[in-house]
């Protein structure tokens, strides 16, 4: 099993960033693709962002240009996050599990879930 615990949260204005990091224990996560999605009350969790194993990365249009996800060697994964606007205000949510090829922002691909960290924009 994995388990995610997500962080770098927080308000921040119009235009400005934020770093969220996700620190995954239980197993490797260079094993996995990994993910970020994001959701706010009455909508479902949408795919922001994913990483595959061979660090091939795929984001959703609405944040192309803006989000930058990466990995280091060991066990955490983050999401730049620049120029953000108001749209931008979720749960951000970290995601470990799904096979290589899947369909990243169909969140019945993924196994593990963080817990989410909240991100406001104003």
């Amino acid at each position: 099993d994995v388990q995610l615990v997500e962080s770098g949260g927080g308000s921040v204005q119009v235009g400005g960033s934020l770093r969220l990091s996700c620190v995954a224990s239980g197993d490797t996560i260079g094993r996995y693709c990994m993910g970020w999605f994001r959701q706010i009350p009455d909508k479902e969790r949408e795919g922001v962002a994913g990483i595959e194993s061979d660090g091939s990365t795929s984001y959703a249009d609405s944040v192309k240009g803006r989000f930058t996800i990466s990995q280091d060697a060991e066990n955490m994964v983050f999401l730049q996050t620049n120029s953000l606007e108001p749209e931008d205000s979720a749960m951000y949510y970290c995601a470990a599990g799904a096979p290589d090829g899947a369909t990243w922002y169909d969140r019945n691909e993924w196994k593990y879930w963080g817990q989410g960290t909240q991100v406001t924009v104003s």
